[in-house]
């Protein structure tokens, strides 16, 4: 099979497209799928950039979010069937532990991610347990299918399981241009609330208004503290959603209400922060780590993919030899919506 590979961390520069054998199913459980679409996330550009204490055999296939057909099931399989048209769940745990059996599979000590812990999507064929599948809704396009999951899946649990987001709170969105960030603020409209959001480019925050967002305010040129507080009266926001890390924790903290939430799946700026305890414990702020989620949270947002609910947006689809191409879009941060990777040819 074809297959994009990083033969040696360092960067994109290390990415190669390789023959490599086509895997085989191994477990009573396991589901061959043959991949018609793979998304890019930021996720893989850290993969491919080397992650520290990330163990790594070369060559190694990057990618965590696609979709393609059932090609094969072990004997275990029930509910999918040779020809059916399927998207992953990137999320893999062991399924017996404690928090494996009570529903919380991201805290599994073996959890690990496709692409990062696994062999990823970017490969013609790939095996998965059949509980990472689910059935494509009918009309969505095999783009839509491929980018849907890893950030829709994210942003659920910090917002809807992390948070508990309520109707008519006031959200504030670091980045909208990120796909966890965009998944974000089509969640937070769908939950009830209202949304302000952040973005160094003009057209990004445009483009937020026309989903939904009520405020935008560019990052690079405005101060975000001082223009939340002017929006709110001085109360300040009920949730900070915040993947950014260094650059913005003191930011986000000041931005909270009195009882607000901040959550948080990342560090794209660097992963240490600093918090003044005193008044964390004083305006009795909640500090939410989220990682991925659950499979019970993956049906949930699969139910609303089926009824057309969620869905992303797909900035740019390109052929697996111009891949590499894809990852320097997304490295820009210049796209709008998913930047996907075609593996049906």
């Amino acid at each position: 099979m074809k297959a994009l590979t990083l033969t040696a961390i360092g960067g994109l520069d290390q990415l190669r497209i390789q023959d490599l054998p086509r895997p085989t199913l191994s477990n009573p459980d396991d589901v061959l799928v043959r991949l018609h679409a793979a998304a890019l996330n930021r996720l893989d550009l850290w993969v491919i950039g080397g992650l520290p204490g990330l163990r790594y055999t070369f060559p190694h296939i990057p990618g965590a979010d696609g979709a393609g057909v059932v090609e094969a099931t072990g004997p275990a399989v029930q509910g999918l069937a040779v020809g059916e048209r399927v998207l992953l769940n990137p999320g893999r745990s062991c399924g017996h532990c404690e928090w494996c059996l009570a529903g919380e599979q991201p805290l599994c000590p073996g959890f690990g991610v496709l692409g990062e812990h696994h062999p990823g999507t970017l490969a013609q064929y790939l095996v998965v347990p059949a509980r990472n599948l689910a059935r494509v809704p009918e009309r969505m396009s095999w783009a839509a299918a491929a980018g849907f999951t890893l950030a829709t899946l994210t942003a659920w649990r910090m917002l809807i399981t992390r948070a508990r987001l309520a109707p008519g709170e006031l959200v504030l969105i670091w980045g909208i241009g990120g796909g966890v960030s965009q998944a974000a603020l089509r969640i937070a409209r769908h939950a009830g609330a209202r949304v302000v959001v952040t973005s160094g480019a003009e057209a990004k925050l445009a483009h937020a208004r026309e989903l939904g967002a009520e405020h935008g305010i560019n990052h690079s040129t405005s101060d975000v503290v001082a223009v939340v507080k002017a929006l709110t009266g001085r109360r300040g926001v009920d949730v900070v959603v915040d993947s950014v890390g260094e650059r913005t924790w003191e930011q986000s903290l000041r931005c909270l209400a009195r009882g607000g939430r901040l959550v948080t799946c990342g560090a794209t700026t660097g992963p240490m922060v600093t918090t003044d305890v005193r008044k964390l414990f004083w305006y009795q702020w909640s500090l939410l780590g989220s990682t991925m989620g659950s499979d019970a949270e993956f049906r949930a947002i699969m139910r609303l993919a089926a009824a057309g609910e969620l869905w992303p947006e797909v900035d740019t689809v390109v052929p697996l030899d111009q891949a590499v191409a894809g990852f320097r879009r997304l490295e820009a941060g210049v796209q709008l919506g998913k930047v996907v990777v075609d593996l049906s040819g």
